[in-house]
This record gives C-alpha cells, sequence and structure tokens, in this order.
C-alpha cells in the first residue's frame, strides 16, 4: 500500500491542478468507490456540487481536499487510496481508464479529476473537519492519526516516548499510526536497517538515542524517495500524471532476500511478520536477546 512519500507526491500534485477550482459535477460509476460515504452516493455528490477545492492536505498515509473555508465542522473529500486507488488529473475528452470509479468535473472546464482503483479497496467519502490528535483539522475518520516525521510541528521526543510505552516490537510500534504516522512496511524495514536495529527489538530495551535515530532514518529515506517520485513496483503507484516512481531502485533490504547487503555483503534475511514479510540484514541487525529490563 502507498505509504508517506507515495501519498505527498499525489498530494503536491493534486495542490498544482485544482486548488481553487469549484466543482461542477459528480460521476460515480461504481458503488465501492463510495462505500465508506455512509449516508450514499446521491449525498456524496450532492456534498460536492459547488464547492471549491481550498487546499489539498495530509497527516501520514491519508489524503484529503478541503472545500471552501475549511474551519471546524467544514467538509474535506477523503481518499483512501487502498491497494491500487490512483488520483489522475484528466483532460475531459481523454477515453475514461478501464477501472474508473469517480468522476469530478470544474466549472472552468478545465482538467477533471478521476479517481480510479483497479482492485476497489479504496474509495473517497465527505466528512466534517474537527481537531486532530497532535493538533490541526482532520477529517473525522482520521482524527486519530499521530503527527509523521516530516510534518513541521513533529515532536521527536514524544513519539520516542510513545514508542517505548507500546511494550512491543519496535516495528510494530513504527506502523502504529497512532504513534507515528506515514511510516508503512518498505520504509519501515529500510529506517531500521539504516539503524542497524532488528524489526524484533523490543521497545522496551530501546534507548531513548535508538528511538531517536530510526525516527531520523525514516524521515530520511522518505525524503530521499519523495525527491524519487516514490516507490512503483508496478504500474498501479502513480503521481497525478500517471507517472511512477524510482525509489524501488534504491532500495537496501526491503524486497532484497537473499542479495548481498550493501554494507556488509551478509544475504538479507526475510521473515514472516503481520501477514507480510520484514526484510533484514543478520549481520548488521542482530537479533535482540530477550529482555525485561527498561532501557534509558
Amino acid at each position: 500500500m502507498p505509504e508517506l512519500p507515495e501519498v505527498e507526491v499525489v498530494r503536491r500534485g493534486l495542490a498544482d491542478h485544482v486548488l481553487d477550482r469549484r466543482i461542477a459535477a459528480v460521476t460515480v460509476a461504481h458503488p465501492r468507490a463510495v462505500r465508506r460515504h455512509v449516508a450514499g452516493a446521491e449525498d456524496f455528490t450532492s456534498r460536492l456540487k459547488d464547492r471549491t477545492v481550498t487546499a489539498a492536505r495530509r497527516r501520514g498515509k491519508y489524503l484529503w481536499l478541503e472545500l471552501d473555508a475549511a474551519g471546524p465542522g467544514d467538509d474535506a473529500l477523503l481518499a483512501h487510496l487502498g491497494m491500487s486507488g490512483q488520483m489522475l488529473v484528466a483532460d475531459p475528452g481523454r477515453a475514461d481508464e478501464k477501472h474508473l470509479r469517480i468522476r469530478v468535473s470544474f466549472d472552468d472546464d478545465g482538467p477533471e479529476l478521476r479517481f480510479v482503483d483497479q482492485r476497489t479497496f479504496g474509495g473517497l467519502s465527505v466528512h466534517p473537519l474537527v481537531e486532530g490528535a497532535g493538533g490541526g483539522l482532520l477529517p473525522e475518520p482520521v482524527a486519530h492519526i499521530a503527527r509523521d516525521p516530516m510534518d513541521p510541528a513533529f515532536s521527536l521526543d514524544e513519539a520516542v516516548a510513545a514508542m517505548r510505552r507500546r511494550r512491543t516490537e519496535v516495528k510494530r510500534a513504527l506502523l502504529d499510526q497512532t504513534v507515528v504516522s506515514g511510516i508503512g512496511n518498505i520504509y519501515a524495514d529500510e529506517a531500521l536497517w539504516r539503524a542497524r536495529l532488528h524489526w524484533a527489538r523490543p521497545t522496551a530495551a530501546l534507548t531513548r538515542a535508538q528511538g531517536r535515530a530510526v525516527l531520523a532514518a525514516a524521515s530520511e529515506v522518505m525524503d530521499e524517495a519523495l525527491d524519487q517520485g516514490g516507490t512503483s513496483f508496478d504500474a498501479l503507484y502513480v503521481n497525478v500524471n500517471g507517472a511512477s516512481g524510482y525509489f524501488d531502485r534504491s532500495l537496501n533490504v526491503y524486497g532484497q532476500g537473499d542479495r548481498a547487503c550493501r554494507r556488509c555483503g551478509s544475504p538479507i534475511r526475510r521473515d514472516p511478520f503481520m501477514n507480510r514479510s520484514s526484510f533484514s540484514c543478520p549481520r548488521c541487525q542482530p537479533r535482540p536477546r530477550a529482555t525485561t529490563s527498561r532501557a534509558v
């Protein structure tokens, strides 16, 4: 699923193409695309018609468009990209994509906003803005999401303290969007490799310095991925113009099972993890010994 860099690439594209434009019409081509809008497709389209897009926002892996004044209680169009959702900008005369689910037209007759989703796990929905965790206005369903390492208001010390309170493995804490948002399986593995920490290290044994190091590494690797348009393993991960990112060519451990570690040459190890996989170097990231002591 797309992580922070991929979502930020899309957010920037939307900011370039749809801000300050008034919505003229919305067409829902597949009901699953609005299943998270519990009032139904008709309410969804009516809530958007004649509204003006005022901002494109993101927190962690969550993306939304603010509408009109965007104060407390005002509406936002929340996008769930799922595994294959794409927010595309297209000229009205361009042929429809095979998996087009929602079309948003604007009153200036300029480029449309199209939501395309092959697997229909994603979708769009309209929600009021409320005060979110750590401050700021967020769509109601994602108000619990913590700030991410690239957020100017992100507190490194608070995030480290939250990780160490979780009493779990460090990778599970990195993936917990209520602790720190935006980090998924790919960038967690990459950050842990850079910080030389094994994914199974207990957070109870994580020192403050190690916590700062892994979060700094996550910020660093996501920033590098953003510069390359994100990580695209197939044609499903694209920006608003349909272009793929190239950071997959720079991955050090994720998806590199049995290949030589770029740092020490040892074969990268793949382990089962939460119905997915974790990749690590057995020499650079040795599995921790069991411990019950609290690190400092």
